[in-house]
């Protein structure tokens, strides 16, 4: 199958682009508008070799994972989004889950922020996209599917989420993930389907979240202090500062060294250290 228009549309918003739009140095040698071929390749974590086919609409049909990772790099808006997903013969994602269309307002400013780990989620708590500093203190959270793809699902049903946090730490964290997502299900509608199933199951395979449900405690997670025990640095104490989205459904999340605390040279060390190691990341907010 040819996806010629798929190649043309994926190309004419290459050229819209410049290098500093998405955080790169445009050099004093641009033979062409907008971003390189190769470019778009690092950005969206492909090939260029594989993003070229693309563009000539040639080679096999492209996967949902890499049709959001290139909307997230040619920064598309979700009507652009979505073509690009009927082009290449994709159903649209479901809302929410880690193929999520993200802002690309947000999606500016975590390019910008490359000092300081930061990232995208949803309000229930799934990771849309990280910055290398995020993934070098949190982990790499793209791997998760479903249900699973919701840190605050694993924390009630995955002992191995929890290890990152300290154990004296815990029961504060999971009274906060109730309260927000208690606050997330009330902002959404009480018949959402993707918020009540989460519920409904968390209900169902967590007497500690049942528990703490029956509370009826609200609380939107606007700003955190916490503590992180990371494996090569030890504990980090950081603030984790929110900026919601205008309809509430995503998060961009930043962490920053907590006053007081010898974390700013830690996550200055991030860098050297690259992804955390851990198959269980831990959550942003």
């Amino acid at each position: 199958m040819k996806y010629t228009e798929l190649g043309a549309f994926l190309r004419s918003r290459r050229e819209r682009i410049r290098p500093e739009d998405v955080g790169l140095v445009a050099g004093p040698r641009r033979r062409v508008p907008g971003l390189r071929r190769e470019e778009v390749a690092q950005l969206a974590g492909a090939s260029a070799d594989y993003y070229n086919e693309l563009e000539r609409g040639a080679g096999s049909q492209p996967s949902e994972q890499m049709l959001a990772a290139l909307a997230r790099a040619l920064r598309l808006t979700s009507d652009e989004r979505d073509y690009l997903y009927r082009l290449a013969g994709r159903p649209l994602p479901a809302p929410g889950g880690p193929r999520s269309h993200v802002h690309p307002g947000m999606t500016d400013l975590l390019t910008r922020l490359t000092s300081t780990p930061a990232q995208v989620i949803t309000d229930l708590h799934v990771t849309l996209v990280q910055n290398p500093l995020a993934v070098a203190l949190l982990g790499d959270q793209s791997g998760f599917r479903g249900r699973e793809a919701s840190f605050a699902y694993r924390w009630f049903t995955d002992p191995g989420a929890r290890r990152l946090y300290p154990a004296a730490d815990h029961d504060a964290q999971s009274r906060s993930f109730v309260a927000d997502l208690r606050a997330a299900s009330a902002r959404r509608d009480a018949k959402d389907p993707e918020a009540r199933a989460l519920i409904d199951d968390l209900v169902g395979r967590s007497a500690e979240f049942a528990a703490l449900w029956a509370r009826h405690e609200v609380g939107v997670r606007r700003g955190d202090r916490k503590r992180i025990d990371h494996p090569a640095l030890g504990v980090v104490e950081v603030n984790c500062l929110n900026l919601c989205s205008e309809d509430g459904r995503q998060r961009l999340l930043w962490f920053t060294p907590a006053v007081g605390t010898d974390s700013a040279g830690k996550l200055e060390l991030l860098s050297v250290i690259g992804p955390g190691p851990t198959p269980s990341p831990i959550p942003g907010g």
